[in-house]
């Protein structure tokens, strides 16, 4: 299961130069190369991301609870 707390951390990151990695823990692969190399679309999408977390956690919990489910053991 993945953590809210713990995104945010990964966010935080971010105000270092590391953007991104909060969204490759959400399982968002691409954005998260796209935040790499863009530095978190020059810092739009990193204060974006501060309301966004929650959800994406939330998407990606949901997401491998189903995988689970429907046998494809992640």
């Amino acid at each position: 299961m993945r953590s809210t707390p713990v995104a945010y951390l990964f966010w935080l990151f971010g105000l270092i130069g590391v953007c991104g990695i909060h969204r490759f823990y959400a399982g968002r692969y691409w954005t998260g190369a796209l935040w790499l190399l863009t530095v978190g679309l020059l810092g739009i999408g990193q204060i974006v991301d501060l309301f966004l977390i929650p959800g994406m956690v939330r998407e990606a919990n949901l997401e491998r609870r189903v995988d689970y489910l429907e046998g494809r053991r992640a």
